[in-house]
């Protein structure tokens, strides 16, 4: 991973979270739910989608509008998305918290990982070679 070590900030610590964000998402969508344990480790991924979204403001690779891409749309779907799921969780309509995170994983880290593997993108040249 040697072009973390080149990327321009905050390349390297988005990446880095949100490979971090994949992984702790894989694993709370697999334990008990309602556990302390699942607790803090939502809070923490809940902590770690905040930063891995607002990070996104500032990478501007693709410029779509000035330095703002469709990637930037759903990085602000993430924030409210992140802000609706903890209000339901907090209100004990599990149910909605459930499908909000679901979709949340789904949309904002697996289905957003798979375009970064867009020929051109920086994560395709890393996974696939320049």
């Amino acid at each position: 991973m040697d072009f973390l070590a080149t990327a321009a900030t905050p390349i390297p610590s988005h990446t880095v979270l949100a490979l971090l964000a994949v992984l702790m998402g894989g694993i709370q969508l697999a334990l008990a739910k309602g556990t302390s344990a699942h607790r803090w480790l939502g809070w923490v991924w809940v902590s770690v989608m905040t930063y891995v979204a607002i990070s996104s403001f500032f990478i501007s690779t693709i410029q779509t509008w000035r330095s703002f891409s469709p990637i930037h749309l759903l990085s602000a779907w993430t924030l409210l998305s992140l802000v609706v799921a903890v209000y339901h969780a907090r209100a004990g309509n599990i149910r909605q918290h459930q499908r909000w995170m679901v979709t949340l994983y789904v949309l904002a880290l697996v289905v957003t990982g798979l375009l970064t593997l867009w020929p051109g993108r920086l994560m395709h040249e890393a996974v696939f070679g320049g």
